[in-house]
């Protein structure tokens, strides 16, 4: 019986690019597999706020994650690529994540370079560790898989240092071993096409409207040698203004949603959690 992984990545060798739907639960899950998608992508960001009621900064516990992914796998009966964030703490951590994982049948791990506790990739105020560390992370996923899941090296580098550090570490996480690259948040089309010429590795794009990157259509990022694109809001967007409207034809008062990922945060608790942060700092 082909696995999970194994099915990504004879879908990641064919020509085209795989687009994959961010989802967050088990009806969604259903619904991308019955729509004819060929993968799933559990999406961290609608995970936390659809699952947990809270916004994407580092406060769901890799368990919480580990399970909600379980039931992703379980009802899409797809290929799911897994947003990991940072690991959930040091190397040790991600054996153990990387662990409980593919326990729940993913086929991908996404690992990301952020300081803990990260933000959602397309907020402004960022900070990444060294490369030197995310390369010890990233060499104890690799280490630690025994499905030969497929490890996605993700750099948020771009805000806080700029798309040249952006693209250096992208480089550098290719040599250590990872099996696709995912620069996150490029701020021009000019930054996409940069990524796309000087990455030399499959690379993943994440298509966040209202997100700091711009607008490009699919047959663009396929034509520039994208192997894969994410969907994380594909979903949790339109689910959330529809619910919204409901409550509004129910006579209820309007909840007054702002666009983009930011406004499903602050739906959730974003200021209050941001200003406990600074309280604590």
């Amino acid at each position: 019986m082909t696995t999970a992984p194994a099915e990504l990545r004879r879908l990641l060798s064919e020509p085209g690019m795989v687009r994959a739907p961010g989802v967050y639960d088990g009806i969604g899950a259903h619904l991308v597999r019955r729509a004819g998608f060929p993968v799933a992508y559990l999406t961290g960001a609608g995970a936390v706020a659809a699952g947990y009621g809270l916004p994407d900064i580092g406060l769901a516990t890799a368990t919480e994650m580990a399970d909600r992914a379980e039931v992703v796998v379980e009802a899409s009966r797809l290929p799911v690529i897994a947003d990991a964030d940072t690991g959930y703490g040091n190397p040790m951590h991600v054996v153990r994540t990387v662990r409980a994982y593919e326990r729940a049948g993913v086929a991908a791990i996404q690992l990301e370079d952020q300081d803990f506790p990260k933000r959602c990739g397309h907020f402004t105020d960022k900070s990444v560790i060294s490369a030197d560390d995310f390369v010890r992370k990233l060499a104890a996923a690799l280490e630690a898989r025994e499905n030969d899941t497929v490890v996605i090296a993700r750099t948020d580098a771009r805000g806080p240092e700029g798309l040249d550090e952006a693209i250096t570490r992208a480089h550098r996480y290719a040599a250590e071993g990872a099996d696709m690259i995912f620069v996150e948040a490029p701020q021009s089309v000019e930054e996409i096409e940069r990524i796309a010429a000087e990455v030399q590795a499959p690379l993943v794009f994440n298509v966040v409207p209202a997100g700091r990157t711009p607008a490009v259509p699919d047959a663009d990022l396929e034509k520039l040698g994208f192997r894969m694109a994410i969907y994380p809001g594909a979903l949790l967007q339109p689910v959330t203004a529809a619910m919204a409207a409901a409550l509004v034809e129910l006579g209820g008062e309007d909840p007054h949603l702002g666009e983009g990922p930011l406004g499903i945060f602050r739906a959730v608790g974003f200021d209050d959690w941001a200003a406990l942060g600074e309280r604590y700092r």
